[in-house]
């Protein structure tokens, strides 16, 4: 008994020291090719992508429009999204290159300003987000992780939050069209 446990509280301080270990954006300092988000995100990019729920399940499916500026240390993203139920939306962000890799935004729909870091080949962005749910609107916070995996494609996953609690998903591809 005392065995069984010892093996139990074994294996719930290594799940709590694993969620401890979060990753950092640093982590990926020395990933090549790094990411320049003013030559990436500079002309016309294509995107496709999914929502899921919490359990897993796709719930949408998209693509979106981006038509991509900058002009000195301001950047502008004008992007229209197509989703598989008819719904349209449009984002214009506007960004803020603060040196050393950082960045910060704002949009219509986005609740304060948004954060982000490059380092290497990813960029972490961190926003909370007022979307239409159920008749009404709702914030979520959102944790997105890009990758450039090539040097015109992106991948995109976002944890989607509400109360520190994981409530979906957004999986994505960007491709560049220039």
């Amino acid at each position: 008994m005392q065995n069984k446990l010892f093996r139990y509280f074994i294996l719930g301080l290594s799940l709590i020291l694993s969620a401890c270990s979060a990753v950092d954006v640093s982590d990926y300092a020395a990933t090549e090719p790094r990411l320049d988000l003013k030559t990436f995100f500079n002309g016309d990019l294509k995107v496709y992508g999914m929502v899921q729920d919490m359990s897993g399940k796709m719930t949408r499916r998209f693509s979106a429009d981006i038509k991509a500026s900058w002009q000195g240390n301001t950047g502008t993203l004008d992007e229209v999204f197509y989703f598989d139920d008819g719904e349209q939306q449009t984002r214009i962000w506007t960004l803020n290159d603060l040196g050393n890799g950082r960045y910060t935004g704002t949009a219509g729909d986005v609740v304060g300003v948004a954060q982000g870091q490059t380092r290497g080949a990813v960029f972490r962005w961190q926003y909370e987000l007022t979307i239409p749910y159920d008749g009404d609107t709702l914030n979520v916070h959102l944790d997105d992780w890009l990758y450039l995996i090539s040097e015109d494609r992106l991948l995109n996953r976002t944890s989607i939050n509400k109360f520190g609690i994981e409530v979906g998903e957004i999986t994505l591809i960007i491709e560049k069209r220039n």
